[in-house]
């Protein structure tokens, strides 16, 4: 594949810092993105994904389809001239856990809202 297809793409985390620049063929798709960025995550960080489904990309406002390619996505960058790409990384911990953690939640909740104002 000739070097000037290639999308060079860095990744930005919740404190500013980067993961990449790395670059990948108009082939690649989201979900590849997804498990590189899980991969090369910061050890040192408080926030981490646990896996491909907590992180969601978002580039240009919007959040990028894991079933799509680099290429189907190329339209958000044809725009841009031919430099590092910077998509910003959001760690979601799946539903499964949220919903665990709402329920636990709940009591605490109940018991807090229930004093009146006068």
């Amino acid at each position: 594949m000739p070097e000037e297809d290639l999308v060079e793409l860095k990744f930005r985390l919740y404190d500013g810092s980067d993961i990449g620049p790395f670059r990948y063929s108009p082939a690649s798709t989201v979900a590849m993105l997804k498990e590189r960025i899980v991969a090369e995550w910061p050890k040192d960080k408080k926030i981490a994904p646990k896996g491909a489904n907590d992180i969601k990309l978002i580039n240009s406002g919007k959040i990028l389809e894991t079933n799509k390619t680099v290429g189907q996505c190329r339209a958000l960058f044809d725009d841009l001239p031919k430099s590092v790409i910077t998509m910003h990384v959001v760690v979601q911990p799946s539903a499964t856990k949220a919903n665990t953690e709402k329920k636990v939640d709940e009591p605490l909740r109940k018991n807090f809202c229930s004093c009146s104002v006068l």
